[in-house]
């Protein structure tokens, strides 16, 4: 009798997306549902801890079905369940595990908890063949590191923030302009138009020891040039700053990524990967840098495509398929967790707290 076919039904529901998706071992994506929130959230200019929670608590169930009746399967087709356990805000987390631990009790399937960062680092093994070790740029709202993938559940960070994430910084600079939210997007539209040298900008942590990051300084540059415009600000004057904010982001970005590749290639010489994940993974302008740098390097840049980069099921579904298959499984008193570093035997990163 032929092997029963490997498949995993994802869960997230870290932040402000809802989503479930199903997803094979042959790198099918069955099924990818995804509800934002971004309505909910947009007249407080960020995420609420609060309302993103009820909303999971809301919708889920309607997207786990969802997700199962499009992928054409009942829960009895499941290998396993695995939902996001960390990190992210608690309420959120709390939603989709419990969701899972009851469906895999009732399904009779193991449960996989996933740590979302995970999730993003093994993103580029389901849309194409990234071979271990490759190094891997992290960059979200909460997170900016750069980290070597050595394997399933093992990861070493070389760099990691000391203050905002890059993501952070984008969606802050964002609610200075009067952009809206998600502020990513929208800075990268304003920028478009607008001229990236007339505002000179810092670019933090450039030229310094290490391949740590910093984004504070960058934020603050921006509202002090806000400030100084006024109220006679007009909408070239907010494409400008948003275009010198981009550019400065992206250049410092670029220092630190160098210098991280420079260790990669020292260690494992040239030839690998360089694999970019997260909300921010999007940025064209950053993809277009990241191409450059990669080809100086000697490496192959991957980014998996924009609906893969934002948060979403399919990538805990995959995860949760990699570690099935590494033996990884966990019982139903699993705990969520608000903070869980991929490496947790990296020495503190000053003033880096969760994001770490």
């Amino acid at each position: 009798m032929p092997n029963k076919q490997v498949i995993v039904l994802g869960l997230e529901s870290s932040c402000d997306e809802t989503a479930a998706a199903v997803v094979t071992a042959e790198r099918e994506i069955l099924a990818n549902v995804v509800l934002s929130q971004n309505d909910a959230h947009a007249p407080f200019g960020g995420v609420v801890p609060e309302i993103a929670a009820r909303a999971h608590v809301t919708e889920m169930d309607r997207l786990v079905d969802q997700a199962m009746t499009e992928a054409g399967l009942s829960y009895s087709d499941l290998s396993a369940v695995a939902a996001t356990a960390g990190p992210g805000l608690i309420g959120g987390v709390l939603v989709g595990l419990m969701t899972a631990k009851a469906i895999a009790s009732v399904a009779g399937v193991p449960l996989i908890g996933v740590n979302h960062l995970e999730g993003h680092a093994l993103t580029a093994r389901l849309t194409g063949k990234a071979d271990f070790p490759y190094l891997l740029l992290l960059v979200s709202g909460g997170h900016s590191q750069l980290l070597v993938v050595e394997g399933v559940g093992r990861y070493r960070r070389l760099g990691t923030t000391i203050d905002d994430a890059v993501g952070e910084a984008f969606d802050k600079t964002a609610k200075m302009l009067g952009l809206g939210f998600p502020g990513g997007p929208a800075v990268e539209k304003a920028a478009k138009s607008g001229d990236p040298d007339r505002f000179d900008f810092p670019r933090p942590m450039k030229g310094r020891e290490g391949c740590n990051f910093s984004f504070s300084g960058l934020k603050t540059a921006v509202r002090q040039a806000r400030e100084a415009l006024g109220e006679t600000a007009g909408e070239q004057d907010i494409a400008d700053l948003a275009a010198s904010f981009q550019k400065a982001a992206v250049e410092s970005l670029m220092d630190r990524v160098g210098k991280a590749l420079d260790l990669f290639n020292d260690e494992y010489g040239p030839g690998r990967e360089l694999v970019v994940a997260g909300g921010v993974a999007a940025n064209q302008c950053l993809k277009a840098a990241l191409e450059t740098l990669a080809r100086d390097k000697g490496v192959t840049l991957r980014v998996p495509p924009p609906k893969l980069c934002t948060d979403n099921g399919a990538m805990i579904a995959w995860a949760g398929i990699e570690r099935l298959n590494a033996g990884f499984t966990d019982t139903l008193d699993l705990a969520a967790r608000a903070r869980w570093p991929l490496d947790p035997d990296a020495e503190p990163a000053p003033f880096a707290g969760y994001k770490a």
